[in-house]
């Protein structure tokens, strides 16, 4: 009876055991995510890097009174802005800042761009007028989780 016994606590002790290492070696797994806080998928409970991070970058365009006053008084009315060949924006050339304004802020031209796995992607940038001649162009870096800002002057 007393060997019935003990092997019944052999086969419990075993599964007992298995249990609590299944248990401890779950609870050590670390959850698996986005790590850096720039990313658009960031997850503030992951505690190991996927490798799958995502970007995103801005880009505002803005000029001051003495450009716009040079733009009206050369016959110019509107502009298009392109970034890699896509209207992005458009305003009226008398329209002016007195200082840069912030990303998405309300008449800006403020141009969102998905940088993908990478923190920083350069872009090809052009500004035509109503004739479709271009009064700038040039490359701007668009860098994760930034508002930068470029002032257009003549």
């Amino acid at each position: 009876m007393k060997q019935k016994a003990n092997k019944l606590n052999n086969t419990n002790m075993k599964y007992l055991i298995f249990t609590i290492s299944l248990l401890l070696i779950s609870s050590c797994a670390k959850e698996t995510g986005c790590t850096d806080k720039d990313a658009t998928n960031y997850s503030s409970t992951a505690e190991k890097d996927c490798n799958c991070c995502k970007y995103e970058g801005q880009y505002v365009f803005w000029y001051g009174k003495t450009t716009a006053d040079w733009l009206v008084n050369n016959n110019i009315t509107s502009l298009t802005y392109y970034v890699d060949g896509q209207i992005v924006g458009s305003q009226k050339a008398s329209l002016y800042w007195t200082g840069a304004p912030n990303c998405g802020q309300s008449a800006s031209v403020t141009v969102n761009k998905i940088l993908g796995s990478a923190k920083n992607k350069s872009y090809f940038f052009q500004v035509k007028d109503q004739d479709d001649v271009v009064i700038w162009e040039g490359t701007t870096d668009y860098e994760a989780n930034v508002c930068s800002k470029l002032e257009l002057v003549l």
